[in-house]
């Protein structure tokens, strides 16, 4: 399959992580990569490793007749001028999950690997790190790559090899993957995100639906969007799981014990308190990787040992401090109101923090089905006056404290240039203020980061930060 490319010149579109991991296997297959991107600094830093680099403009009319294929990053839209160029002039363009696959199954680095195929618009990355948690407690070979950070190359490209890839794929990444054929994929949920890269939720669910494509399909079933695509699957047998009592062919939850009725008749895998993070979307994230990894006969005992040993990576919904009776979670990662929803809701009481970029998401119906749960709200970033509009048209009786920007006694002309880390100081201290014990200090923005952040990690660490800096005195003091 991948023959065609040796001698011959492959375009790969973005110096990133991704397009980084690609030089090699590229190189050990006889083709030569010439490296575009659209910022000169990165251009300049390919040169400098002695690669061959074109800059887009020059690509617009390029003779296109000199490269075999494109290999794109995921983040480049479709409709990008150098990609709308290759098109156009019939060069074919994958991914580099696509390229991936094929070196996979041409096995350049030793044999075929199974791919266990994790997408979903929240959840992804808890669930890939729970079905290689699952895969270690088996004794099986095994790695977490794509999305999750390590690219699926540099995977494959290790020795000794797994034998099992968990592998978390976007949106993005899909869409340039067609090939795919996983041993076993799930799509754990799908709600409105990136439909300006997509251009509508249709195209953004089929896209996730490419998981579906090989031998098992698992769709989360208490979603509808992601329950639908069971009838769009592919593979060759599908299967559900829900947050209840499930039915043949699904796992589920019956008197706080995860049961498979998919891949036996009845098995035990695990118990709802050996899950980390708590809440439902924990037990979610278990089902669908105890769904992938019983898909190849991971015996049930050891589902249970990993999903014991599994630890919530950070800004996931992780504990931080207790301070007098109050627990503080960090959830930077919920960046839509989807992801914050879950995460609400694996709490009865709630001081929530909340607000930054929505980028045009609904938070109505959120806060309309969360009101019960909140002991109070406190906003931050650009969006906070949206969020707080709906909490006084769906829960009134909840108080709400907005912190802007040198909003505060004492900041004179210097507020304009108060920190983003400063903010959230005085946002966590307003939050420990409005809790008494047994409450939970959530950081849960459903919404992006970067009006004030240089991304979610930076945000969750600025919360934390926060915490550690709190004392028993602050908790309750504006009751």
């Amino acid at each position: 399959m991948l023959e065609f490319l040796r001698g011959r010149d492959v375009l790969v579109a973005g110096w990133g992580v991704s397009g980084r991991s690609l030089i090699e296997p590229l190189r050990d297959i006889g083709a030569r990569p010439v490296v575009t991107d659209g910022g000169a600094a990165a251009l300049a830093e390919a040169a400098e490793l002695g690669l061959d680099i074109a800059t887009c403009t020059e690509l617009e009319t390029a003779d296109w007749s000199r490269f075999a294929l494109v290999i794109t990053s995921p983040g480049w839209r479709p409709d990008s001028p150098v990609l709308a160029a290759a098109v156009t002039e019939g060069t074919p363009v994958w991914g580099d999950v696509e390229f991936a696959w094929w070196v996979d199954q041409a096995r350049i680095y030793g044999p075929v690997r199974k791919w266990l195929v994790v997408t979903g618009t929240n959840g992804k990355t808890t669930t890939t790190s729970m079905v290689h948690s699952i895969l270690r407690a088996a004794g099986i070979a095994s790695v977490a790559c794509g999305n999750i950070g390590l690219p699926i190359l540099d995977a494959l490209r290790r020795n000794p090899g797994p034998q099992v890839l968990a592998v978390e794929l976007s949106s993005f990444q899909l869409h340039w993957a067609p090939s795919v054929r996983p041993e076993a994929g799930v799509v754990l949920n799908v709600a409105e995100d990136h439909l300006d890269w997509h251009g509508g939720l249709d195209a953004y669910a089929a896209a996730k639906s490419r998981a579906l494509y090989g031998r098992v399909g698992v769709v989360g079933l208490d979603d509808p969007v992601a329950a639908s695509l069971a009838r769009r699957s592919k593979a060759r047998r599908t299967v559900g799981f829900r947050i209840g009592v499930p039915a043949d062919g699904e796992l589920g939850v019956v008197d706080g014990k995860l049961l498979d009725r998919a891949f036996t008749k009845a098995a035990i895998l695990a118990e709802v308190g050996d899950i980390s993070p708590k809440g439902p979307a924990g037990v979610a994230n278990a089902l669908a990787a105890a769904a992938l990894t019983r898909a190849i006969d991971v015996a049930p005992q050891f589902v249970r040992e990993g999903l014991i040993e599994h630890k919530v990576g950070p800004h996931r919904a992780a504990f931080v401090r207790e301070v007098a009776g109050v627990e503080f979670i960090d959830d930077s990662k919920a960046t839509n109101p989807h992801a914050a929803r879950s995460s609400i809701l694996g709490h009865p009481q709630v001081v929530w923090i909340a607000g930054g970029q929505l980028k045009g998401a609904s938070v109505e119906d959120l806060v309309e089905e969360i009101a019960d749960r909140l002991v109070a709200a406190v906003l931050i970033g650009a969006d906070a006056p949206v969020l707080a509009a709906a909490l006084a048209r769906h829960a009134p009786e909840v108080p709400v404290v907005e912190v802007r920007a040198g909003d505060h006694a004492g900041m004179g002309d210097a507020g304009a240039d108060e920190t983003a880390d400063a903010v959230m100081a005085r946002a966590v201290r307003a939050a420990a203020g409005l809790a008494r014990a047994g409450d939970a200090v959530l950081l849960a923005p459903a919404a992006a980061s970067l009006d004030m952040f240089a991304d979610y990690t930076h945000r969750g660490r600025s919360f934390a930060a926060a915490v550690a800096a709190l004392e028993d005195g602050d908790i309750g003091r504006h009751l």
